[in-house]
């Protein structure tokens, strides 16, 4: 396929896979990456890198972005001012970075984040959605987990395709409990939202057949 996809604060690369998996060559922007690796059609790059590694050339099909929630999601605002103005303009920094860099490629573009106070500071969220949502692709992503998305660019909105006979879905990510991967565990992208992102995102399969297009899924 021709083109890149840039995921921008993305550790485990979870939302590029399906891209990967259909020829684009994909790019990991994380500021726990330490160094530049490749797996597959996924490259990993450390975030300090950005804006001078290949994949910043214009060619880009499709651009997602996690800034870290830490200092914004609401479900920590009793924390807020204990920790303080400068986790939240650091914060706000990452976000702003992200938000730069989607609209500057043209591309279609998401921007995620939980129910957060960014809402506040630039413009409330296009889309909202569970994991759940998205069980007709992954059955094991049967979860809640509110998350929000900022749009732009053309990106399209997967329709929710829910699975039949998977049971009421479990609160796993608010009961996680403590643990040194606990953060990552909790952010990691549900595949079966990646899948459902792709198939309506994906240059090569736009407007095939059945292809859905939705609002927002609350």
């Amino acid at each position: 396929m021709t083109g890149t996809v840039v995921s921008l604060f993305d550790v485990t690369g979870n939302m590029v896979r399906p891209w990967a998996d259909a020829g684009y060559d994909c790019f990991c922007y994380d500021i726990q990456h330490t160094r530049a690796r490749r797996e597959g059609r996924i490259t990993f790059v450390p975030f300090d890198l950005l804006h001078s590694a290949p994949a910043a050339i214009g060619d880009e099909v499709a651009v997602f972005a996690f800034p870290p929630c830490t200092h914004l999601a609401v479900s920590g605002a009793r924390w807020f001012k204990g920790k303080g103005l400068r986790a939240l303009a650091d914060s706000i920094h990452m976000f702003a970075t992200a938000a730069e860099f989607c609209e500057a490629t043209g591309a279609p573009y998401f921007i995620e984040n939980p129910i957060s106070t960014i809402s506040s500071y630039w413009r409330k969220p296009d889309h909202a959605f569970h994991p759940y949502d998205f069980t007709g692709f992954e059955p094991g992503d049967n979860y809640t987990k509110k998350t929000c998305l900022w749009t732009g660019g053309g990106f399209v909105m997967p329709a929710p395709r829910r699975a039949d006979g998977v049971g009421e879905p479990d609160n796993r990510i608010h009961a996680a409990p403590p643990s040194d991967d606990r953060a990552d565990f909790r952010s990691a992208t549900p595949m079966g939202f990646a899948r459902a992102v792709f198939e309506t995102n994906a240059p090569h399969l736009r407007g095939t057949p059945g292809q859905q297009i939705a609002g927002a899924a609350a």
